[in-house]
């Protein structure tokens, strides 16, 4: 059982490093007795006789006394907050067996939040682990309009926005990726999709620290939708729908000769 501490309770102490107390007060003395020495010349140069009627300069140096009695005050600070009593990483410590400051996580921990039971939904693969063709959640317009703009972020500076792979950097040099358009890339299953943007793939690096796994999926089911766009005929089209497509525009016609 854990048990629950007061907020109010004072927390225990970490066990400090050996030394840290001692190494604390020797650079503390040194720094106050060097402040100490230069604010004394500085007292000393500012008291110096001057004559009576050179009033500018003893303005001057009355400014620097007061300037310098204010740092002989701000010298007696303390450098606690400076010099805190923590274990940065890998600092060793005395106190532990293992001489290491971090401490092993406790047998049996888990991570809250972080246990990604769903395999379809973090790796993109199914029971047999290979790439599955389902989708973890339903397809709506929401996740594909997600999708458009996380792929317009991320993707299109390689594969471009109709996923033909002549991106931006490509037409600089960067190697070129194989076109979503093909026979073998429109018939690759989802989970592939997924897995290449988790994991990279050739000269793609991966994306799993810029894209969490729910926006993977929705740019998954834009690539979908991409792929459909490029390979769709009139016959997709609902019909009730068919009267918001546009005619192609019509060439010019020629004019016959003697025509204006």
């Amino acid at each position: 059982m854990r048990t629950k501490t007061s907020p109010l309770a004072p927390s225990p102490r970490v066990p400090q490093p050996a030394g840290t107390n001692q190494s604390r007060d020797r650079k503390g003395a040194f720094r106050s007795w060097f402040s100490l020495r230069f604010l004394c010349d500085l007292c000393v140069s500012a008291v110096k006789w001057t004559p009576a009627n050179s009033e500018p300069r003893a303005a001057k140096q009355r400014g620097t006394l007061a300037i310098a009695v204010s740092l002989l005050a701000l010298a007696g600070c303390r450098q606690d907050m400076h010099d805190q009593p923590k274990y940065i990483p890998l600092r060793p410590s005395d106190f532990f067996a293992d001489g290491r400051s971090a401490r092993p996580i406790p047998e049996g921990t888990v991570s809250r939040g972080n246990l990604k039971e769903d395999t379809l939904y973090y790796t993109g693969k199914g029971a047999d682990g290979k790439p599955s063709n389902q989708f973890p959640m339903p397809v709506t317009k929401e996740l594909i309009l997600r999708g458009e703009q996380r792929y317009n972020i991320y993707c299109t500076p390689c594969h471009d926005r109709t996923g033909n792979g002549n991106g931006m950097i490509v037409r600089r040099g960067y190697r070129r990726p194989p076109t979503y358009h093909s026979d073998r890339m429109r018939e690759q299953p989802n989970g592939y999709y997924y897995d290449v943007i988790t994991n990279g793939f050739g000269a793609m690096p991966d994306y799993a620290a810029q894209i969490q796994p729910q926006d993977r999926w929705a740019i998954v089911a834009y690539i979908r939708a991409l792929q459909l766009s490029q390979q769709a005929s009139i016959n997709d089209v609902p019909a009730e729908a068919r009267g918001q497509l546009t005619a192609p525009a019509q060439p010019p016609a020629a004019h016959k000769e003697g025509e204006k």
